[in-house]
């Protein structure tokens, strides 16, 4: 069976590491977030809007493909056995674009994971509730790691919401918690395999 799931070799920051994105253009969360109002609202600065709708334009049709994918039906065992992580890091990230769509994309994502125990895999939301309701009806995988991405600039949480592993927030000038700034994923790797919970970035 042919490999279903879209997977994205990413740059920058993310340099080396393999993703499953979605598409943002088409999430409803995404598109009310990034509407909201306040210069404190960290969607409205969103780099995933400005990308697919500007330099990545290419990208949004496989990344809709996923978005379609994984939040209409569970995959099959065989569908998510045909899918290879790809990567040298045993890190790999759900949504380096986009976010959870549903329950569905949720499940898939813990499934995935649940299946290829030899990577860390890491996701990142905002949408809490759903995940926290997931987690104490159905748990997570131990190589899953979820990371609650705090929507507020400069309102630093001192700890992760229940059930989540960690925290990622965002500060728009020097922090005494900073820890992220500048930092590649592949050389710093805090929100993987660290036992730190408390990640704080600079806002470019």
């Amino acid at each position: 069976m042919r490999n279903l799931i879209h997977q994205s070799k990413m740059s920058g920051k993310l340099d080396e590491m393999f993703a499953i994105n979605t598409n943002t253009l088409t999430n409803k969360f995404c598109i009310k977030q990034h509407k909201a109002k306040g210069d404190k609202h960290i969607c409205i600065k969103c780099y995933s809007f400005k990308s697919l709708l500007e330099y990545r334009q290419n990208c949004v049709e496989p990344f809709q493909r996923n978005s379609d994918l994984l939040s209409s039906r569970i995959l099959t065992h065989e569908e998510i056995m045909a899918f290879k992580p790809k990567g040298k890091l045993g890190i790999y990230r759900f949504d380096g674009h986009g976010e959870l769509i549903n329950n569905i994309h949720l499940k898939n994502c813990m499934m995935i994971a649940e299946y290829h125990p030899e990577f860390v895999f890491a996701l990142w939301s905002k949408r809490k509730d759903l995940v926290q309701n997931y987690v104490f009806s159905s748990g997570k995988p131990d190589n899953m790691v979820l990371i609650y991405s705090n929507p507020v600039i400069d309102r630093v949480m001192s700890k992760p919401p229940k059930y989540f592993d960690k925290v990622f927030n965002n500060v728009s000038g020097e922090h005494p918690l900073e820890n992220c700034t500048g930092q590649k994923c592949k050389d710093c790797k805090l929100c993987y395999v660290s036992d730190e919970t408390i990640i704080v970035e600079k806002v470019k």
